[in-house]
């Protein structure tokens, strides 16, 4: 073993679970630049050494766990079946390589399959590594992955410019069926076929579904968004001992982000304390929309919630929620609300214009969701007195899904989709606004550059009403005075998050409804941050 395997096998290694972490999310120049300046103070071959050496602990943590089904013993036949590793021709193969070195010299069989041999110097020492501890390495895989324990994808890692062809997409797509039949699968750095940048599927070829993937130096965008999600499963970072703190563009969300910013609720505290939100929308026949944001806004602690409606044949007040305060558009003064939620139902029509007109130079805070932002995006005279807001250190909150986004950007979805961060900053830059883009691996984006993945949320959001549900979230921490961005931080990230308490419960994700997500919310603020306080 080299004196760079040594010294890395000696330490232990870190491995950070992304759960509730703001953690960076590196891009791919991002990465390079830090991978060139580490290297230049470390003896060879160490960065990769540690990668392998992170992944060897986690795998043996998993070979020796307790089984789910019976958490009294241990497992003992998995830790004896062999784990199977595919190495790539390139750094990715090397890292996979170390990884089979380690294992092997820790008492489990290893099998590698290399149908290319490495090229890179790093990866030729790691093959050498490997090759030294006795792996058996082949060029062609296993008629069949029954007996293993775990397989391991080091096929390609984030240098990836071409779709997988070949025997390496049949491996990814072999990979990918086990993952779903079986599971225990583990990608090293990022699920081959992965743009680590945007979560897109490189060139829409095949990729691999993981059901674990170990991430090496910090973590990666295209990990949470888009296909990414689906495709890495489980996210463990091991930072390898590279400083990643100079480089800080793009966070995880997380509580630590906009915990500081709830409000206290002290004793001493009255419903006045806690902001006036209006929900205007509600054209005639679409009253239904509005008042699922005002439920929200309800469970989200705003201290008064009315709703604005646009159209007749509304009911006079809301059975559930007698709460909610229903008046005509015209009867409620907008300008003394500590915050406006602005769109739902609101429909298209020469009066909805005429609304959003009036009540954007309104000095109160505002969130535009739906109908708002399709009149914005048709409305070059409404746009720019959006723009002109955020241009006087008021900005609002865009909430648009992917094809209200080409709307607005006068693009179209796919372009939205093939790089959400750089949509979503350019929105927030033509609008002066926050930008809540929605769509698996929500991002949000400020004027001022910052900007945060999301990484709460799963496939009962896909149902209708769940928008109206966040827009009035958003909107009641707004009346409490959070500021723009860590509202929307909050907002989506507990929107999220109830989704996915309610699918952990058995209630989601299919049949999950609207209506059920604001109640956990409640739970959850109330749970993570508004602990009852114990008797003296």
């Amino acid at each position: 073993m080299t004196d760079a395997t040594s010294a890395a096998a000696a330490e232990n290694p870190v491995l950070l679970n992304t759960h509730e972490r703001a953690l960076a999310l590196l891009s791919v120049a991002d990465l390079r630049a830090l991978e060139h300046d580490a290297a230049a103070g470390l003896p060879p071959h160490t960065l990769m050494a540690r990668a392998g050496h992170a992944a060897v602990q986690f795998l043996k943590e998993q070979l020796t766990q307790a089984d789910a089904d019976d958490p009294d013993a241990v497992v003992t036949s998995r830790a004896g079946q062999p784990v199977w590793i595919v190495a790539g021709p390139g750094n990715n193969g090397g890292d996979a390589l170390v990884v089979a070195a380690g294992l092997r010299r820790a008492g489990f069989e290893v099998e590698v399959c290399m149908p290319v041999e490495v090229k890179p110097d790093d990866a030729r020492w790691a093959l050498g590594e490997a090759r030294a501890a006795g792996v058996t390495i082949n060029t062609a895989p296993p008629a069949s992955f029954d007996r293993y324990s775990w397989l391991v994808d080091g096929m390609f890692g984030i240098g990836l410019a071409r779709p997988l062809d070949g025997l390496f997409a049949t491996l990814a797509q072999a990979l990918t069926q086990r993952a779903k039949r079986h599971g225990r699968v583990l990608a090293l750095d990022v699920p081959s076929g992965l743009d680590s940048d945007t979560g897109n599927v490189v060139g829409g070829g095949a990729a691999v579904r993981a059901t674990h993937t170990v991430t090496f130096i910090g973590a990666k965008p295209g990990l949470f968004m888009a296909s990414g999600r689906d495709l890495a499963g489980a996210v463990t970072v091991a930072p390898i001992g590279v400083d990643t703190s100079a480089r800080q563009a793009v966070l995880l969300n997380a509580p630590a982000l906009f915990s500081p910013y709830l409000p206290p609720r002290d004793f001493s505290t009255n419903k006045g304390t806690f902001g006036s939100l209006a929900v205007v929308g509600g054209a005639t026949g679409m009253c239904g929309a509005p008042i699922l944001a005002a439920r929200a806004a309800l469970h989200t602690g705003a201290g008064k919630i009315h709703v604005a409606l646009l159209g007749s044949g509304a009911p006079p007040y809301d059975p559930p929620h007698p709460e909610l305060m229903l008046h005509a558009i015209d009867d409620l003064p907008l300008d003394k609300m500590d915050a406006l939620a602005i769109g739902c139902g609101m429909g298209d029509g020469e009066r909805a214009i005429k609304v959003l007109d009036d009540v954007l130079p309104l000095d109160v805070p505002k969130l535009l969701d739906a109908d708002a932002l399709n009149l914005i995006a048709a409305n070059a005279a409404l746009a720019g007195k959006v723009a002109a807001r955020g241009a006087r250190s008021d900005p609002c909150v865009l909430t648009p899904h992917p094809l209200e986004a080409a709307r607005l950007a006068g693009s179209d979805t796919p372009t939205i989709q093939r790089d959400r961060l750089a949509a979503a900053r350019a929105l927030s830059a033509r609008f002066a606004s926050v930008i809540v883009l929605k769509g698996t691996g929500t991002v949000i984006a400020a004027p001022d550059g910052r900007i945060t993945v999301n990484p709460t949320g799963n496939s009962g959001l896909a149902t209708g009403g769940t928008g109206d549900v966040l827009g009035g979230i958003i909107g009641a921490l707004l009346a409490q005075r959070l500021p723009p961005y860590e509202a929307a931080l909050a907002g989506v990230y507990l929107h999220g998050l109830a989704a996915d308490t309610l699918s952990a419960q058995g209630n989601g994700p299919a049949g999950l409804t609207a209506g059920e997500l604001a109640p956990m919310v409640r739970t959850l603020l109330n749970r993570m941050f508004y602990p009852a306080a114990s008797p003296g």
